[in-house]
Order: C-alpha cells, then structure tokens, then sequence
C-alpha cells in the first residue's frame, strides 16, 4: 500500500493508472471491521482501491467531539495493509482546506434536515462538501458507504445523482459483534457497563420492526412506547423512528412499502446511531 498526504502527488500517481478502474472508500480513520469489509467491496468492484482517513471539521459541530475524536493512525495503517488496500490519501486540513472553504455542498432540506439533520444542523453540508471535494480528486469509478450511516448514504446517493457525477455509489451491509451492537468508532467510549448496555438500542429497533409489521399497527404508538423504554433505561434518544427506505418520508400504513427503522440515542456521553430495514 502506497500512502499520500498531497493532492498533487496522489493525482500524479492515478494519472499513471487511469486505465484501472477506481474504488474509493472514505473514511475518518479509527477503523474497525465495518470499515474493512467496505475495503473489500470496493476490492470486489474495481482495480486499485484508495481509502481516505480525514477528521472532517465542517460536519461537526461546536459542541461535538471533533478534538476528541480517536486518532489511531498507526492501527489504521496496519488494517487497510492488511485488508488489500492499495492506496491511502491521508492529507491533513491545511491540504484539503488550504483556504476557508466558503464554497459548499448544501443537500436538500427535504432529506437532509430531518432525523441526524435535526439534531445536527449542518451536519450534512459539511459531509457533502468533504466527499465531493474527495469525489473530485480520486475520480472513483466506485465508492463505498456504510448502511449503518443510512441518511448519509441517501444523501451522498442523491448528490451523485443530482450532479450527474460519473460513479456508482455502493451499500456495505452494518457489521455487528456478536450481542448485535452495530460496530461503530465511538463505541470506543463506551465504558465497560455501557458497553453491555448499548445492545438496548439494536433490540428496541428490531421489536419496532416487528410491531410495525403486525395487523393494524400504529406506527406512532410504537415509536412513543419505544422512546419512552429507552429513557426508562437511561438513554437520552434523540428520534427512534420508522420511515420509508426512500425517501425517509413518513410511514403511511396504507401503502405497504419497503420501510427502515431508524435511531440516534446518547448512552452516557457517547452517542450511538443505528437502522434495521424491513
């Protein structure tokens, strides 16, 4: 694996490759085995697969975790080495950012102020930008994003569309440990009874699922019991919620339609995100 800090010496050294098929898989480091079967996809789908690892300022907010954010680049190195990787663009923010990056990517507010854009306004401006900014440098013929990030893969997906860029956007399945626990970076924080704790949001998401599947069900019953349970436990949910898988529009119990479940709760400090389609 060959690893670039520069726009410049990473372009030269596609410029010598463009006849391989290109797989990009965007990444904030702090890697773990989701991250890694994403390598593998793209391996499956193109010639010469890059990873990218940059902590993205412009999708966090003020008050998030943006300094504290596990740095494990040494870690990193070794696992997407390991994985096949064949190259890694790891610039730093004076590369990317070189001046203030007034020119941004502002997705729709139809699907991207609700849910995670709710409780993070901006946040999607910020991943946009990022991501066509890497877009345009790497020139993937592919690119990887996670499910388990549902709302942002449904975003990038209607950038790439709506700006008629030349890719295909692919969907990793969310990995899980053993107990169901969607494997996450910030799942580093969690302390050790948090840790047993944190199951509780993979198995209310999947009772919503099958309640929401029941003859009749009253879809926003379920998710206000739900919301309730979690905070009877100590979570501080911000949405536990039941959408269309397009569209993340509101269920209507009329049209039976391929829907996700979706939640963002606190536990503690640390902040978990997940989904179930069904």
């Amino acid at each position: 694996m060959v690893i670039f800090h520069t726009i410049q010496e990473l372009r030269a050294y596609l410029t010598e490759r463009k006849h391989l098929k290109r797989g990009l898989v965007p990444t904030m480091g702090n890697l773990h085995a989701g991250h890694l079967a994403l390598i593998k996809q793209a391996k499956a789908n193109s010639d010469l697969v890059i990873a990218t690892i940059f902590v993205n300022r412009l999708q966090f907010l003020p008050h998030e975790d943006f300094d504290s954010y596990p740095r494990t680049w040494d870690d990193d190195v070794q696992a997407l080495s390991d994985a096949g990787c064949d190259i890694l663009f790891a610039p730093n923010e004076a590369e990317l950012y070189p001046e203030p990056q007034t020119y941004k990517v502002h997705p729709t507010p139809a699907l991207a102020d609700k849910l995670e854009g709710e409780f993070r306004p901006g946040f999607f401006t910020g991943v946009c930008t990022v991501v066509m900014k890497l877009f345009q440098i790497v020139q993937p013929d592919v690119a990887v994003f996670g499910k388990k990030d549902y709302q942002q893969l449904a975003v990038i997906r209607g950038m790439v569309r709506q700006f008629a860029l030349p890719m295909q956007i692919l969907a990793g399945e969310t990995l899980r440990a053993d107990d169901g626990l969607a494997l996450s970076s910030r799942n580093r924080y969690l302390s050790v009874d948090e840790r047993q704790a944190a199951t509780s949001l993979s198995k209310t998401l999947r009772a919503m699922a099958d309640a929401a599947q029941a003859p009749n069900a009253d879809i926003q019953k379920i998710e206000t019991h739900a919301l309730q349970a979690m905070r009877d436990k100590g979570w501080q949910p911000d949405y536990l919620t039941i959408r269309t898988q397009h569209g993340l529009e509101a269920i209507d119990p009329a049209r039976r339609e391929p829907w996700v479940v979706l939640g963002a709760a606190r536990l503690g400090k640390t902040r978990l995100i997940d989904n179930l389609e069904f």
